[in-house]
């Protein structure tokens, strides 16, 4: 016969109960946990401090409020507070669907009315532990890697839109086509061409950047193609140009619609001769560059309008990645939110643990227009300037938005798309928690552990 686990390998059960009756009775019926049983605030506080358990059954009514709920969620906001990973479990008979609701808002796990029956009760205990392990798991993963859901090595992602893109990206970096990255300004272009040349045979050799829209018309000539002593007063020296410093790597020209008529003329010579004349020079100077570009710009409209060069754009866009807004890669605004928290408050402010839960559902539901860059810069100036442990919505200065679906013309395919987008946000919201997004969807675990299958969807 199997010994017994010694204590030290059980997990640690924190139940807040002033019951004595019960919390005795719960201690003895699970012999599988070890238990540890407070009946107020203070010594709840501190056995939390004490045991770091990853799941806490909390009753509402504590003294010295055992009629209302008023102690039960000042516990419950102090284990958020304090540590916002744990599984709490929240008991009442007071007022209970308002006060469910109300708990599972302020970082609850799940909800139960009074009467416990204690074998219901162990279930939702089994699933929480489950679910805590294997979030511990991926944080020490995270933790040893130095990443999170990423793809081309440095993109945080867990979209399927944005993980489709990566992986296009992917699959033509082994070529040497060029490739026009195509998408609005904050959406990660100069990220995807840096993974594109990391990707390619051209890994080992330069990277060299240009943003043809920050650089005056004059001097941008002189950046990209270089020029010789002499070429015109001031240049005392010979200096290689942007084209060339990539010679065996990867050029990036980000904003290419900004180009002017005259170089984008030049830039069609080069790519057709491969080689480059600095300004004050006819010597042509051979240069293995590939190019990738970038813009926010329609460029075939402006083809149409004579704006750019119809055969330079051809010439460019060998391969046209389209990259999604983050409004459109459902559930990655709260996934790329705490990578950034986690850096920031490592940089700045090491008190910052995590979100607060409104923090997260505002997140979610932002339709960022100033897409990645506008959520880093969010959340940058709330890790300075938040007072808690936990960033709130307020911290970030998110207004309560509306929220809209993709409507397709097919009604199956409609409502498809519409529980897979209405199930990864509510993921996102409820960070993984399966019974908290059952209960915002409207529907049971199992129905939505079924959904989650059949769309082959993740916590």
């Amino acid at each position: 016969m199997p010994a017994k686990p010694d204590m030290a390998d059980k997990p640690k059960l924190l139940v807040v109960e002033d019951d004595p009756g019960l919390a005795t009775q719960l201690k003895w019926a699970w012999d599988e946990f070890d238990v540890i049983c407070t009946g107020d605030r203070e010594s709840a506080i501190a056995a939390l401090r004490q045991h770091e358990p990853d799941v806490v059954t909390l009753d509402l009514g504590l003294p010295p409020d055992p009629d209302g709920t008023t102690e039960g969620f000042a516990v419950l906001d102090a284990i958020m507070a304090l540590k916002p990973e744990t599984k709490v479990i929240v008991a009442s008979g007071h007022g209970a669907a308002e006060s469910a609701m109300r708990a599972i808002e302020q970082g609850a796990y799940d909800f139960y009315r009074k009467p416990v029956k204690i074998e219901e009760l162990a279930l939702i205990v089994r699933r929480a532990l489950h679910l805590a392990g294997i979030e511990a798991e991926n944080r020490r993963l995270a933790a040893r890697s130095g990443a999170d859901a990423t793809v081309l090595g440095s993109i945080v992602t867990a979209a399927p839109e944005m993980i489709r893109t990566a992986r296009t990206v992917e699959r033509v970096a082994a070529t040497e086509v060029s490739v026009m990255l195509i998408g609005a300004s904050g959406t990660g272009k100069e990220l995807l061409a840096r993974g594109l040349h990391a990707s390619s045979g051209r890994a080992g050799a330069s990277f060299v950047a240009i943003n043809c829209a920050a650089i005056p018309d004059h001097l941008l000539e002189q950046e990209l193609f270089g020029y010789e002593a002499g070429a015109f007063d001031g240049a005392q020296s010979a200096r290689e140009g942007r084209i060339e410093m990539a010679s065996g790597g990867t050029l990036f020209l980000d904003e290419m619609g900004d180009l002017p008529p005259a170089i984008q003329s030049r830039l069609l010579r080069f790519i057709e001769t491969r080689a480059v004349e600095r300004m004050g020079s006819g010597q042509a100077i051979p240069v293995d560059a590939r190019i990738v570009c970038a813009t926010t710009r329609d460029l075939p409209a402006m083809v149409a309008n004579g704006d750019f060069r119809e055969d330079l754009y051809f010439r460019l866009a060998e391969v046209v990645v389209a990259i999604p807004a983050l409004a459109e890669r459902a559930g990655d605004a709260p996934l790329l939110a705490r990578h950034f928290l986690a850096r920031f408050a490592a940089e700045m402010n090491p008190q910052i643990k995590g979100f607060a839960p409104d923090a997260l559902t505002a997140i979610d539901a932002w339709h960022w227009p100033g897409n990645v860059r506008e959520l880093e810069n969010r959340v940058k100036r709330a890790v300075i300037m938040a007072d808690g442990r936990l960033v709130s919505a307020e911290d970030l200065d998110l207004a309560e938005p509306g929220e809209e679906l993709a409507q397709a013309l097919n009604l199956k395919a409609a409502r498809e798309q519409a529980d897979r987008k209405l199930i990864r946000h509510a993921l996102a919201r409820s960070e993984g928690n399966i019974s908290s997004t059952a209960r915002m969807l409207g529907i049971s675990r199992p129905t939505l552990y079924d959904l989650m299958k059949q769309y082959d969807l993740t916590t």
